[in-house]
């Protein structure tokens, strides 16, 4: 396995080298329908919720690529010159944008992220990736996505989601969730990238990656740059599945708490970068200073 260059600033290398995931542990995907059929996944474990979750082998539209990109950040096999940060778990997919033409990302909306993230959740994943944003939408809206959000963390399941790449200072009702670890990207100098959203629930709340450099899966059967805060929350989540795989009976909190590097409250707009062997330690160190009996048991997931 050759550690793309990015993933070595977040201290990827020494927990992708214990660990591919475990194949127990089921990470959803909120994006568009996955090129499943590219070689890059052989051997990979996706299931769809629905028929249009997959993309046939030709697909070039922007939903198709960004999502198979994305997958590939997470489950693709690691020679494949995409990560595969956690190629052992299994990738559960959910799309939400249709299918577009070449250049054109297609629209989706806040009711379809919401019921996403509730028939997710009730598949079972413990985390979920939202490499996404949508357009300002109206309070009742947001109400729906605020309500699955609640749906997922009271049965434990974390969400990581891209800050965005509008430049912008603002935070979001996603941001804002307590279930949610918000991700920006970083450039090569350390610095947050010049499109990458800030503001203080993401400051308070997320971690950075850097991505420039970074490469995952394209279309018809490529690899290609992938980069923003799309990659830099799939990273993150690939971080997140292989800490849940080494560690299972961690709870959600204790983890996130971990990837943040158990910051007192916060009051920058800028999170810091992702250490995720640090994170390991410190969530390894806990487990083992604790007496069997007060270990934390995972709730039951409902189905």
């Amino acid at each position: 396995m050759l550690l793309q260059l990015p993933l070595s600033r977040v201290s990827l290398a020494p927990l992708m080298a214990r660990s591919t995931g475990s194949a127990d542990l089921r990470v959803g995907l909120v994006d568009g329908p996955v090129v499943v059929s590219h070689q890059g996944f052989d051997g990979a474990r996706i299931e769809r919720l629905r028929p249009h979750d997959v993309a046939g082998p030709d697909a070039d539209d922007v939903a198709a690529v960004h999502a198979t990109s994305v997958a590939g950040v997470l489950v693709a096999d690691r020679e494949s010159g995409a990560p595969g940060i956690s190629s052992g778990v299994t990738l559960v997919t959910r799309s939400i944008f249709p299918r577009s033409g070449v250049g054109s990302a297609g629209t989706a909306t806040w009711r379809e992220l919401s019921d996403a993230l509730v028939e997710l959740t009730d598949a079972g994943v413990r985390v979920v990736n939202m490499s996404l944003s949508l357009p300002t939408g109206a309070s009742e809206q947001h109400r729906w996505v605020q309500d699955a959000l609640d749906h997922a963390a009271a049965r434990g399941v974390i969400v990581v989601a891209a800050a965005g790449n509008d430049g912008s200072v603002d935070g979001t009702v996603v941001t804002r969730h307590r279930a949610v670890v918000p991700v920006v990207s970083y450039d090569r100098q350390g610095l947050p990238g010049r499109t990458t959203n800030i503001g203080r629930s993401i400051g308070q709340r997320g971690v950075g990656v850097v991505t420039d450099g970074l490469l995952s899966l394209g279309p018809h059967g490529s690899v290609r740059p992938f980069g923003g805060t799309s990659a830099a929350a799939a990273v993150v989540t690939g971080a997140v599945a292989l800490l849940w795989s080494e560690l299972p009976h961690t709870a959600p909190e204790e983890l996130i708490s971990a990837l943040k590097g158990h910051p007192s409250r916060r009051t920058t707009v800028v999170p810091p970068l992702m250490n995720a062997w640090r994170a390991f330690e410190s969530l390894h160190g806990q487990r083992s200073r604790q007496p069997p009996g007060l270990r934390h048991r995972p709730r039951e997931v409902r189905r």
